[in-house]
């Protein structure tokens, strides 16, 4: 079975979480005290998606203003990018539509955008409505799943819903492009994030 590389960047806001729902998926781990991002990190999963195996290449970007301009160069290129915005947070909902509105003007054409309502695990203290989040995702045909980092609620499942929609690749031996890479050698790195 062939493994095929998709690079995948995580976008928002400082605090809503991207960094523990990338520790969460890659080493099953949760840190109360986690540090912010300075710039980006980067981490691999590897998992299965029907006849291939999904190698995730992943950028978890820093979320403060002073970084913003160093996104497109982990975007670029990218197969998928995770917006999170924090449920208890409204001010990162609309960070998150001005990401949208970035991605599509500067970002790769045929990019899967998913957006996370992280925090999920708070939800008496909400403040954006899942309907409304829904609906925007909706708006603009990019997935839609609320997550709880620190409980492991849909974290996999956001991945499974991206590797479901990156579409499958008809011949084994297809050159590599900006998006992906098959190689057929099974490997597996991480760096710790946490």
């Amino acid at each position: 079975m062939a493994i095929r590389e998709l690079k995948v960047c995580l976008l928002g806001d400082t605090g809503v979480g991207k960094s523990s729902i990338v520790c969460r998926f890659v080493q099953d781990h949760f840190d109360h005290n986690i540090s912010p991002t300075i710039g980006a990190s980067f981490l691999t999963k590897t998992v299965p998606c029907g006849n291939e195996l999904h190698k995730f290449l992943i950028w978890d970007t820093a979320g403060q203003e002073r970084f913003h301009s160093l996104a497109p160069m982990y975007y670029r290129g990218s197969a998928a990018a995770v917006i999170v915005y924090d449920i208890t947070k409204l001010d990162s909902f609309q960070t998150l539509k001005k990401w949208v509105k970035e991605l599509k003007e500067h970002g790769p054409e045929d990019i899967v955008v998913a957006i996370a309502g992280n925090k999920n695990d708070l939800g008496d203290i909400r403040e954006v409505p899942m309907k409304e989040a829904k609906e925007f995702a909706e708006s603009i045909a990019a997935i839609f799943i609320e997550t709880s980092a620190r409980n492991a609620v849909n974290v996999e499942e956001l991945f499974q819903k991206i590797s479901k929609q990156i579409p499958p690749l008809e011949n084994a031996e297809v050159e590599s492009n900006d998006s992906f890479k098959l190689t057929r050698q099974p490997s597996q790195t991480t760096r710790r994030c946490c």
